[in-house]
């Protein structure tokens, strides 16, 4: 049974078939009203289509030249995009959407923005020079399924390139990070310097910190002390740039098929590797809550920028000195940004930037402003209150409809099963698939301990065990998980099998391996391995 909206007017409830439809119909019916009136348009974002609502999770690869973002792309789907080019000086020059198509080929980017099935078409906004350096690279892969890919031009140091480029580099990059799920910054471990441009890039990405992950490749080039030390630099550099308290998640690696130069850390990289393409992987799953909670932050932006154009309207003179008091207004924009504050209970955080606004607005006619519209600000009000709270319930049940491992294909299928999975053979899972059981190998000095504690009938008791189990520093939660997988045949003794593995296992906990939740198969004593069926039964 869908669930019902019922809107006040109207009497008769109206079902949603499903997240995006619901939200494209808030958007055009409560949220668009205001932002047309108000001319959001022309000072913050174009306004939302319907493929922006039907798309595809983005992701969005950002960084400078050679950092390997078409290489990173190229890793993640095993296989050549077209107008793939990689080579160590700026390839990239251009902004390329990777996305899913039955056979390979290349759409540019004047033939792109007049798709309405494709999430470009706003993008015309930012003119030809921009269009000449856009595509779209089509082509059958697996991963390009549930994902699509935008690899962006590498970001030069100095300040050449502004002049160069023709258009708003930050400006475009701003209006993808506010459309994608994911924003991927690339650092080189390598030579790592964040030149003035990046930084200008990651400050433009200031609101959409939730989004971005960074990953710092490269990093089997250097030795372990200095992966420490540009780690730390890394950290400092970015904590300066984006500037709140919690740290964007960092992923180290060497994001390639390369075999690894330095190959020391290579635990850590399966694992940072392993964590990057299951944050990948859950995109899917999480797409409507995405789209959900980018309409509610633009409704809120839309909000305030409604309250500043109608303070502006209300302090215009009809007949003289519009022109003047413009010019006040403008250089005052900050004391009315306080009052709006102040009478609506905004937060700070939520206005646009000032400099940005002052400049915004220098363009435009403040006497053709519109005045107070109650009812398109209620309506919005409305759906923040009630709409997107119903929406929201719909949002959780299409989630648990998902599988959560929702992307498959490409480099996102070599670590998923077989002996190249993550911690496969290691920790518990060792000796999985030899003939002999694994804890012999340990036994004889695992028995000596045994026989110390004075064994009755060949088991030594809860107490004893414990005397010897403590002796690993473990908290005493742990060793309880311990006690409960070795002693196999639940008699509250442990006898020398059991004993030895008990030892095995606090060996894999100190040596950092999880604790499996029941015993694997190839760790049961050969002893009692007729009991696993007598159990299950």
């Amino acid at each position: 049974e869908p669930t019902m909206f019922r809107s006040r007017d109207k009497k008769t409830p109206e079902p949603f078939q499903d997240v995006s439809q619901g939200l494209k119909k808030l958007y055009r019916t409560k949220l668009f009203p205001l932002e047309d009136t108000y001319q959001f348009h022309d000072f913050h974002s174009p306004s939302l289509e319907d493929a922006d609502f039907d798309n595809k999770p983005m992701v969005l690869l950002v960084g400078q030249y050679s950092t390997g973002k078409t290489t990173f792309i190229r890793h993640l789907m095993e296989q050549d995009f077209p107008g793939m080019r990689i080579g160590p000086e700026p390839t990239t020059d251009s902004f390329i959407a990777v996305m899913h198509g039955d056979q390979d080929g290349m759409i540019p980017g004047n033939a792109l923005v007049v798709d309405p099935k494709k999430p470009f078409r706003k993008l015309n906004a930012f003119g030809n020079a921009f269009l000449n350096r856009f595509m779209c690279a089509q082509m059958p892969n697996p991963v390009l399924e549930s994902i699509s890919i935008i690899d962006t031009p590498g970001i030069l140091s100095g300040e050449k390139q502004r002049i160069s480029r023709g258009y708003d580099f930050a400006a475009v990059l701003e209006w993808f990070a506010e459309r994608v799920d994911r924003i991927i910054l690339l650092f080189d471990a390598h030579k790592l310097d964040i030149s003035d441009e990046f930084s200008e890039v990651i400050r433009a990405l200031k609101n959409h910190e939730d989004k971005m992950r960074v990953v710092l490749n490269k990093a089997d080039q250097i030795n372990t002390q200095q992966l420490m030390r540009v780690y730390g630099a890394l950290m400092w550099s970015l904590g300066k740039i984006i500037n709140t308290p919690e740290v964007a998640r960092v992923y180290i690696g060497s994001f390639w098929a390369q075999p690894l130069l330095i190959p020391d850390n290579r635990k850590l990289f399966e694992a940072e590797e392993q964590d990057l393409f299951q944050d990948i992987q859950g995109l899917p799953r999480n797409a409507a809550i995405r789209k959900l909670n980018d309409l509610i932050k633009r409704a809120r932006l839309a909000k305030v920028h409604a309250y500043i154009i109608i303070s502006l309207k209300k302090e215009m003179p009809s007949v003289f000195g519009k022109e003047n008091k413009k010019k006040e207004l403008i250089a005052n924009l900050g004391e009315t940004y306080l009052k709006i504050e102040r009478e609506h209970q905004i937060s700070p955080g939520d206005f646009p930037k000032l400099k940005k606004m002052q400049d915004l607005l220098a363009g435009h006619d403040f006497s053709k402003f519109p005045t107070m519209k109650p009812k398109l600000l209620e309506a919005v009000d409305d759906m923040l209150a009630n709409d997107i709270a119903r929406l929201m319930t719909l949002v959780r049940q299409e989630e648990a409809a998902m599988p959560s491992q929702a992307v498959h294909g490409g480099a996102f299928e070599g670590t998923m099963s077989g002996p190249f999975g993550h911690g496969y053979g290691e920790g518990a899972g060792e000796g999985i698939d030899e003939l002999e059981w694994v804890v012999a190998r340990d036994k004889p000095s695992y028995d000596e301990i045994f026989y110390t504690l004075s064994p009755i009938n060949g088991k030594v008791s809860g107490a004893a065990a414990k005397k010897e189990m403590v002796k690993s520093k473990l908290p005493n939660t742990v060793l309880g998980k311990i006690w409960k997988l070795a002693d196999v045949d639940k008699d509250g003794y442990l006898d020398d099998e059991e004993f030895a593995l008990a030892n095995h296992l606090i060996r894999v906990k100190l040596e950092g391996h999880e604790l499996p939740g029941k015993l694997p198969e190839h760790l049961v004593p050969p002893s009692k391995r007729h009991l696993e069926i007598d159990m299950g039964d």
